[in-house]
């Protein structure tokens, strides 16, 4: 097939790799001039109905997810017979890859790219769709380290009966779900059971099971426990352990109810990683930097793990707060506007109220719920606008913290885990029903990583002091603060 041009526009020019269904090549692309991928069905399983159906609906399902972390679909068609799915080249190599030629991979960035790997199944299953073959096989690391989940050929949708017959195992068995390896029902959380797997192998560099046949590699995923993980990898923490454990589960009541709720514990296990060692590896690096997840919206959740290592936990998080300020100090971007990169400059914290969103331009609510997580000293929660295509559409949208009672203050700093939005500082006595009622004490400025505001209220005292979003970056839909803190 090698010289073949595709419908006069896709010219073969490298095989891949095959599998028992499909041969992938590296292809160009004749028409936009670049590189491709194609994904080429065998002619005998062409004329198979139900091979064909399960080739199509794969394209069918990968163009519908939106996600940097999915391999994206292209196009699709067929050309004398031989059926075709168009995808993005992605040069680099698999995980597998990875994992053979460096072997235990850094405890960092292991956690990062089950993180990747968990938000590109998160963006599959918000589609009611279930991977069913996560393997490191199936996981792509580009030339930039970003891991991207492919190969969604034996994918099924939660809302209409697969095309596997009863009882029968689709998947890697090295991979496979308890569930999934005895012909059961199979859901979101066979991906999560599978990821669990995927993580294991990459922090140990090999699988947790070994038998001399495949159905024997399934039956220990069936029936005995997983290696303990701190055992084969003494250096990893509890609390990416209680990770593993959970997610690898036996019995899906005692696993993550969804992957959201996986990465959210991955999250939090990454950002102590980095404040144990004090740096962190490769695409670890970016996955921390963007800590916690613009997308997040599921409730955070605790850990399994056992009593003896609470102590230890309580005493990790109070590292991790202190590794963050230091990253966020680091990272610090410059500000216009009157922005301060000084320190306090001897200045005191004043002791907040509360904090409150303030949209009177809209309809008066900005997710309310998020508020206190902007003033509760903890720089991986945050409170974020509503998304917005482009520009907000209203002359803006707020955040204002309430100091309890007036105070002159000289300087506000603001943390944002999404910066580069354009932000007004006013203050208030009340809270006026429109924003022509506060008076600007700085701005407009540019909001960093972390932004430290000069106020000139002119000796004036404000009880409350409102961060006004007016822009948001180029292809920013939101803003987000993680921590305000007020100085007088």
């Amino acid at each position: 097939m090698i010289g073949t041009l595709l419908n006069r526009r896709f010219r073969l020019e490298e095989r891949l790799g095959s599998g028992g269904m499909s041969t992938v090549y590296r292809a160009f692309d004749e028409t936009l001039e670049r590189w491709v991928a194609i994904k080429l069905l065998h002619r005998e399983m062409s004329g198979e109905p139900d091979q064909l159906e399960r080739f199509r609906r794969e394209a069918r399902a990968v163009a519908q997810l939106s996600s940097p972390h999915v391999v994206g679909v292209i196009d699709a068609g067929e050309d004398e017979g031989h059926p075709y799915i168009v995808f993005e080249c992605i040069d680099g190599e698999t995980l597998k890859e990875r994992i053979r030629r460096l072997g235990r991979l850094p405890v960092d960035e292991a956690i990062a790219y089950a993180i990747e790997i968990g938000r590109a199944l998160a963006a599959a299953h918000a589609s009611r769709l279930v991977h069913r073959d996560v393997k490191p096989q199936n996981v792509l690391v580009n030339q930039d380290g970003r891991a991207k989940v492919t190969d969604f050929g034996i994918a099924r949708s939660l809302e209409a009966d697969g095309l596997t017959m009863t009882g029968r195992v689709l998947g890697t068995t090295d991979y496979v779900s308890p569930e999934q390896a005895l012909g059961h029902r199979v859901t979101e959380q066979s991906d999560i059971y599978s990821l669990g797997i995927v993580l294991f192998e990459m922090l140990t560099g090999d699988v947790p099971f070994r038998a001399d046949t495949q159905v024997g590699v399934a039956m220990k995923h069936v029936r005995e426990p997983l290696p303990n993980i701190q055992v084969r990898r003494p250096e990893v923490s509890s609390t990416l352990a209680a990770v593993v454990e959970r997610a690898t589960a036996k019995e899906t009541k005692h696993r993550y109810a969804t992957v959201d709720e996986m990465v959210h514990d991955l999250e939090q296990a990454l950002a102590i990683e980095a404040a144990r060692s004090g740096h962190t590896h490769g695409e670890a690096t970016s996955v921390l930097r963007h800590l916690p997840r613009e997308s997040s919206s599921y409730a955070p959740t605790r850990l399994r793990r056992p009593a003896r290592w609470i102590g230890m936990t309580v005493l990790a998080v109070a590292i991790v707060a202190a590794a963050l300020v230091l990253l966020a100090s680091r990272s610090e971007q410059g500000t216009t506007g009157g922005a301060d990169r000084g320190g306090s400059g001897g200045l005191d914290p004043v002791t907040l109220r509360g904090a409150h969103d303030y949209d009177p331009a809209g309809d008066r609510r900005e997710h309310p719920d998020e508020v206190a997580q902007a003033i509760d000293d903890n720089r991986t929660t945050f409170w974020s606008t509503e998304g917005y295509a482009g520009d907000l559409g209203k002359p803006g949208v707020g955040l204002y913290i309430d100091a309890g009672r007036p105070v002159a203050a000289r300087r506000l700093s603001v943390v944002s885990p999404e910066p580069g939005f354009e932000a007004v500082i006013l203050g208030a006595d009340d809270v006026p029903p429109d924003i022509g009622g506060w008076t600007r004490v700085a701005g407009p400025t540019r909001i960093g990583e972390t932004a430290r505001i000069r106020l000139d209220t002119d000796g004036a005292a404000y009880r409350n002091y409102l961060i006004w979003v007016t822009g948001l970056a180029p292809g920013q839909r939101r803003a987000a603060i993680s921590e305000v803190t007020v100085l007088r």
